[in-house]
């Protein structure tokens, strides 16, 4: 009976009993939600039977309309209904959504009426699932007790709702109290303990109960990989997917896959992450729009924004994260008009950006010194998208302005914020005072730093420092540093560099590389080699008690010169040198990547806090503008 022949008929004919059968039937050929209401409006006209009105309600939550299956819910009084099983879908499905207070509305309401629906273990079970969603752990533990009354204690899938919802909200000792008393944890118990104590940064807690799991799932796997890459342990990640795949021979799911990928992306381990782009090919896995912007964002930060462009144009369809992805990596890489090109072309195909990728959009903006467009874009975010800017789009725009040097202008940006501004972005206006040399104004930068916060000193003073130091200010050098030894703790330069598939990494003035003496001989053969080609060791931010000597040692032990001469020494003639750095480059760095870039005939790609430089023939791709 098609829906068209049924809305024909006079239902004055149709009594109760040879209605229910062709309108079930119906209830399964509806493809849209006014299809069900059509059919909602007969059954009201007649005395249903409860079976057609679970059916009816069954159709309305998996068309996900859930206030429709609420109404239906309650309008039907009768000595039957709602049932139990009605009550435990709706709370379900309620548990699944940002609105899960819902479920436990529904909960409350079967507690306080009695009726033919009471709470069964399948109820607590969605119960303990929608109260994880919630801001504080009372209501979830409110319902633990419940639990304990009415004897569900020791039921398994109760129990593992448990535990996952106080490892939700990092109450370990109740989780693992949980876990202990459970006669017979399962998978999912195990998965779910070791997820609350990466989630609280308990990562080798997390892996001592991975390695004496019984039995593990490919949701064991990605919660334990996940875990390492969420703490910054990304080598280990990867050394758990290697163990994952080579060792227990589990095929990973998208959620591993994904994480891998990030770790990758992190470490700049470009090596790594084309051996599992090679392994979703050979594999057959569908590239869904996680995994290819997990690949685009992979290549983008090892400096390969081609081969990122080119996943993204192969994709079918894309997502505001797939578009946000790419137009991010080519912000890193300073193409600021590509990057605003791709944006054109995303707002020409319906898509709306949201406030993720407009900070992309005005990142590229700001590496690549495109102001109108960046403050255009900035004034219609809320015109246009109705977006409104957060604290991080007001600091690029502050960013935007620094970098091409109107600095009172952004000063008086910043004054005449609707927000307040935080340490970042005055840490930027004070970088910027230092690239131009605004003294005064970074001064006062200075003194706005230390009244949000005297503990984030340390970047502030050594960048009003290093603003000194460029002037030849050196008795206010000398006041600021012996200050910032007082206040603060460095955060020493890091390099990380993959050779052969290995990531190996550098601390300024490192002597644990396995290879540090070998590698500092090298790096004094090459700084003498550049010298030839007029590079000089940029000595104007070290400290003024040192010798000139002392001065061109100090920054001879830059992470990322360490880590370049162990590239030089590593490949092969004319092959691309790839270093992530996990601190701005230094000027001195910069100029010597250029000399050795020039002298050794290599591409040297340096990824930085902020940015990409890519060196090329004694030239950098940033233009000497970062």
């Amino acid at each position: 009976m098609s829906f068209s022949l049924f809305s024909s008929q006079s239902t004055a004919h149709l009594r109760f009993h040879s209605q229910s059968l062709p309108l079930s039937l119906l209830l399964k050929k509806c493809t849209a939600l006014s299809q069900l209401q059509q059919i909602h409006a007969h059954i009201i006209t007649s005395q249903p039977s409860l079976s057609l009105v679970i059916a009816l309600f069954r159709s309305y939550t998996s068309f996900g309309s859930l206030t429709h299956a609420r109404l239906l819910l309650d309008r039907f009084p009768s000595p039957h209904f709602p049932s139990t099983l009605l009550s435990n879908s709706l709370i379900q499905a309620y548990s699944k959504t940002p609105n899960s207070q819902e479920s436990l509305h529904l909960f409350r309401r079967m507690l306080a009426v009695s009726g033919p629906a009471f709470p069964d273990k399948y109820t607590f079970t969605f119960v303990i699932v929608a109260s994880s969603r919630q801001p504080s752990p009372e209501f979830g533990a409110s319902v633990h007790g419940q639990v304990v009354r009415n004897g569900f204690a020791s039921d398994v899938f109760v129990s593992n709702s448990m535990v996952n919802m106080y490892s939700c909200f990092g109450r370990m000792d109740d989780a693992q109290k949980l876990f202990d008393d459970m006669p017979q944890p399962d998978t999912v118990s195990w998965t779910s303990l070791i997820g609350g104590y990466t989630k609280r940064g308990e990562v080798t807690v997390a892996r001592e109960l991975f390695d004496k799991m019984p039995e593990r799932n490919d949701v064991s796997w990605a919660v334990m990989t996940a875990g390492y890459v969420g703490s910054g342990r990304f080598n280990e990640a990867l050394h758990l997917f290697h163990d994952m795949l080579h060792n227990h021979k589990v095929k990973p799911n998208e959620a591993v896959l994904v994480c891998v990928l990030s770790a990758c992306a992190e470490l700049g381990a470009l090596d790594q992450g084309k051996w599992i782009h090679v392994y979703l090919d050979k594999s057959c896995v569908p590239k869904s729009s996680s995994i290819s912007t997990a690949l685009i964002d992979m290549y983008a930060k090892c400096g390969r924004v081609e081969c990122a462009t080119q996943v993204f144009d192969n994709m079918f369809s894309r997502d505001v994260c797939t578009w946000s992805s790419m137009i991010t990596g080519l912000a890193m890489h300073g193409h600021g008009k590509e990057a605003l090109r791709v944006f054109t072309k995303m707002l020409d195909e319906g898509i709306n950006p949201d406030d993720i990728l407009l900070l992309g959009v005005l990142n590229g903006c700001s590496h690549a010194g495109l102001v109108d467009e960046g403050c255009s874009i900035f004034n219609n975010m809320k015109h246009f998208w109705g977006i409104e800017p957060k604290i991080e789009h007001y600091g690029c725009l502050v960013d935007l302005l620094g970098r091409a040097g109107q600095l009172e202008k952004a000063y008086d940006f910043v004054k005449s914020m609707p927000v307040d501004p935080d340490i970042i972005i005055w840490r930027s206006l004070l970088s910027a005072c230092r690239i131009h040399g605004y003294v005064d104004l970074g001064e006062q930068i200075i003194d706005h730093i230390a009244q949000l916060d005297p503990s984030s000193y340390g970047g502030g003073y050594a960048l009003l420092s290093n603003l000194y130091a460029s002037l030849g200010r050196w008795d206010k050098v000398g006041r600021v540093r012996k200050e910032m030894s007082a206040r603060s703790k460095s955060n020493p330069g890091c390099s990380w560099i993959e050779i052969d598939g290995v990531v190996h990494e550098f601390l300024a003035a490192d002597r644990l590389h396995p290879q540090i003496v070998e590698i500092r001989n090298e790096l004094n053969v090459i700084l003498k080699r550049i010298s030839t080609t007029g590079y000089f060791a940029n000595t104007k931010q070290v400290l003024f008690d040192l010798s000139e000597e002392d001065k061109e040692q100090a920054i001879s032990w830059h992470s990322e010169k360490l880590a370049v001469a162990f590239g030089l020494m590593s490949t092969k003639s004319g092959s691309p040198i790839r270093i992530v750095k996990n601190l701005r480059i230094c000027e001195d760095c910069h100029s010597a990547m250029e000399a050795i870039s020039l002298v050794f005939d290599r591409e040297i790609v340096v990824r930085d806090r902020s940015r990409f430089h890519t060196f090329k023939q004694g030239k950098c791709s940033c233009l000497d503008y970062w």
